[in-house]
């Protein structure tokens, strides 16, 4: 296992524990009255282990890493207010390869954590009762992630530039529109990329549920044609029977890539909250065009779907069905949760569709307001051999403290 010990990583790193000390002892004063009247400063940080292991050529791979995100908030005056957040990753164990960031290309597994500093929001906004509108460098979510997410999981969260818009007319009544001419990906800003992408989405909320209906016309800014338009619809709800409450959804959607792929999405999923402990079943198909291209979702945060060890961030050709269960709770101050995914393609390849089976699990558990730490772990077992999917393991452990 490598250390680094450049100087600029070991100053980087003492001055982030120096500023968590004075955060957690008190010794911003200054900084305190300035965001009571003026404002506010925030941060977080989190440092995390992180082990990837692949029945592969690959060597196993070892990360250590330190995330920190300090930022300001200006005072509200006439509805307008502004944030400048930046963002570091500093790499204390560097076993690990990104290829899309240009990292140790096709020597470790892969840990899309590369060292990075850059700015991660610089936005203003206008809000009023019913207005909200930001403009600039933004996170920006829908819809619990499934096609426009933040990627928070990873070190170097996902952000956008761009015009984002939400207006409520009426009680229960949301409508979402949104301009993104770059997306600020997760893998450093060398594999960041500028975009033409339309983001409509209205929702309204009734006595049964959530309905929610949505156009994402994604363009990637390039001579060739890469269009990517979905359409869709969806229903999330619950309904208290006793002591039992019951959760449901569903969702459909279609999309069409480059004027000449069609594809189609489908979500089902039921479950109960029992004494305190939440069951879920569910059955979610990202279709293929004939084994040529499956659905995609490439503004997602991907890590939160099928699988935590991340072997469909991008949808196989043949499609992807995901059948899964999962079961929650709380244990000793913390929560707990396991999962069970087994996957399938869409359309079979050479006769077969066996695309393998994950093993999920999770412990995380708030030390108070400002600390909190995890585990959690992921087993997948690799499924026919046409796919070129291997046996992979991932194990992560972290502590984190906010401001």
């Amino acid at each position: 296992m490598k250390i680094i010990s450049k100087k600029r990583r070991v100053l980087a790193a003492s001055v982030l524990s120096s500023a968590v000390l004075s955060s957690m002892f008190g010794s911003t004063s200054a900084i305190a009255d300035e965001s009571k009247d003026n404002g506010k400063f925030y941060g977080d940080f989190r440092l995390r282990y992180e082990s990837a292991s692949q029945d592969n050529a690959l060597e196993d791979a070892d990360a250590l890493t330190l995330r920190a995100k300090l930022g300001y908030q200006t005072a509200t005056v006439n509805g307008f207010s502004a944030v400048i957040e930046g963002e570091a990753n500093i790499e204390l164990v560097d076993d690990f390869s990104v290829p899309p960031a240009g990292v140790r290309p096709g020597q470790f597994s892969v840990i899309a954590d590369p060292e990075t500093e850059e700015i991660d929001q610089a936005f203003v906004q206008y809000k009023t009762d019913k207005l909200t509108a930001k403009v600039g460098r933004q996170v920006f979510t829908l819809d619990g992630h499934r096609f426009v997410g933040h990627v928070g999981w990873r070190q170097d969260r996902q952000t956008f530039d761009g015009v984002v818009v939400k207006y409520q007319p009426a009680a229960g009544f949301t409508i979402n529109a949104s301009y993104i001419d770059k997306r600020n990906r997760i893998f450093a800003e060398e594999s960041d990329i500028d975009s033409r992408d339309m983001i409509l989405n209205s929702s309204y909320k009734t006595s049964f549920g959530k309905i929610t209906g949505y156009a994402y016309l994604l363009e990637v800014d390039s001579a060739m044609d890469n269009s990517l338009d979905t359409y869709g619809v969806s229903l999330t709800g619950s309904k208290k029977v006793n002591d039992t409450k019951f959760l449901y959804a569903a969702e459909y959607a279609t999309q069409e890539a480059n004027d000449t792929f069609d594809t189609d999405y489908f979500f089902l999923e039921g479950g109960a909250v029992i004494n305190g402990i939440t069951a879920k079943l569910g059955y979610e198909v990202l279709g293929s065009d004939d084994g040529q291209r499956g659905f995609a979702t490439p503004l997602a945060t991907l890590h939160k779907f099928n699988g935590w060890s991340d072997q469909f961030l991008g949808t196989p050709a043949a499609g992807l069905e995901d059948l899964y269960v999962k079961v929650a709770g709380k244990l000793a101050g913390g929560k707990w949760l396991a999962a069970f995914h087994s996957f399938s393609s869409d359309d079979s390849v050479a006769g077969v569709d066996d695309l393998g089976d994950e093993i999920n699990l999770q412990y995380t558990r708030k030390i108070s307001d400002k600390i909190a730490g995890g585990v959690k772990l992921a087993n997948y077992s690799a499924g026919d051999a046409v796919f070129g999917k291997v046996d992979t393991d991932k194990f992560w452990m972290w502590a984190s403290y906010k401001f």
